[in-house]
């Protein structure tokens, strides 16, 4: 079924399934056209700490961490997501390090597979939290799973190689790169993440992440994205040098940036024939809401596609709490479009609203 499918239909296969997530009202969820095929771009699923241990307990649904937004996420065709930990119960902690995020495989996975993620990208700061033996269950267990991948490996080479999804009726390709920790890059003895330096003057940073466009490149996709972990948390705006790599993706045949590290969302920017989400903030964890930010107070991306060509980014607003992710109230969601047309006018990026949604017609 592509993304034309109604949510109803959806939440109502959800429930017949024993999720112990209640389901969204029709109304907020069943109001606008679907596209050909509809895929969703979010930040981070940190999946340890205080989540592991609620939703690891004998008895509990995994499903039931997407809350009420399961049903919107089961809607799409797939799912892209930047997986904030190491799905293991092995290994050693990684020295010198404040926060350590793993999961437990036995729900997380099926707490992925249930949020109908597609693609998990693994280049970022906490792959390597529990060293190579968990970052290398990790691999196991998206791989088992049949869950699509980038951005970590056992070599340097594997762990820059391009992930290939086919999702609705698009076929993704997907390279994932991140600009920290240096420390957990995979070297020639050591699996690690597909570290580089987010610097556009860098050569060494052109021809790494080049090698992968191009072996991404040779799987002729439908659809190139970049997922993208850089930059510092908390900051509501990209720096010159990010936005500038971000701009060079593009240049180098990139159609989405997928960005995400700030724990808050960022804007949008459309650049030549492409679109870059600065940063598309956390899907869930269990950090401390910090009230100048928000960082609660999040979005589900849906890129819609006619065909091969991208037709609309539709920006959902959602809200994690308690360990779960929600659809956002009134309020919550009033917040959520002020704040990203906000952090988007610098790119000169200008949505129109539908409902709760923000739309941005491409």
């Amino acid at each position: 079924m592509t993304g034309r499918r109604a949510f109803l239909a959806t939440a109502g296969a959800a429930a017949l399934g024993g999720c112990a997530a209640p389901a969204v009202e029709p109304t907020a969820v069943a109001d606008h056209e679907r596209h050909e095929t509809t895929i969703g771009f979010v930040g981070d699923a940190m999946l340890g700490r205080n989540v592991d241990d609620r939703y690891g307990r004998a008895g509990v649904d995994p499903a039931a961490v997407w809350g009420d937004l399961r049903p919107r996420l089961q809607s799409l065709d797939g799912v892209c997501c930047n997986l904030e930990c190491c799905l293991s119960t092995r290994g050693r902690r990684f020295p010198d390090r404040t926060y350590y995020f793993r999961a437990d495989p036995a729900w997380a996975v099926p707490a992925l597979e249930a949020g109908n993620v597609r693609f998990a990208s693994l280049a970022n700061n906490h792959a390597l939290d529990f060293g190579p033996t968990a970052l290398l269950d990790t691999v196991d267990a998206l791989e088992d799973a049949g869950m699509g991948f980038a951005g970590a490996g056992e070599t340097p080479t594997a762990a820059r190689a391009p992930a290939t999804v086919s999702i609705g009726d698009v076929d993704v390709a997907v390279v994932s790169v991140a600009d920290h920790y240096a420390e957990y890059g995979a070297t020639a003895d050591r699996p690690g993440t597909a570290y580089v330096e987010f610097d556009p003057e860098s050569a060494e940073s052109r021809r790494l992440v080049g090698e992968s466009l191009e072996r991404a490149k040779a799987t002729e996709p439908d659809l190139l994205v970049a997922s993208v972990h850089w930059g510092p948390n908390w900051v509501e705006y990209p720096d010159d040098d990010l936005r500038a790599f971000g701009h060079w993706l593009i240049d180098r045949g990139v159609d989405l940036v997928h960005g995400h590290s700030a724990h808050v969302v960022q804007g949008v920017e459309r650049y030549g024939d492409g679109l870059v989400l600065h940063d598309t903030g956390d899907i869930v964890d269990d950090y401390v809401i910090k009230e100048d930010l928000r960082n609660d107070r999040t979005v589900l991306f849906e890129l819609g596609l006619e065909g091969e060509s991208p037709a609309e980014l539709r920006l959902v607003p959602a809200v994690i709490d308690d360990e779960t992710v929600t659809p956002a109230d009134e309020d919550e969601a009033a917040w959520l479009r002020e704040t990203m047309r906000d952090r988007s006018a610098p790119f000169g990026t200008e949505y129109d609203r539908d409902g709760r949604d923000l739309v941005l017609s491409l």
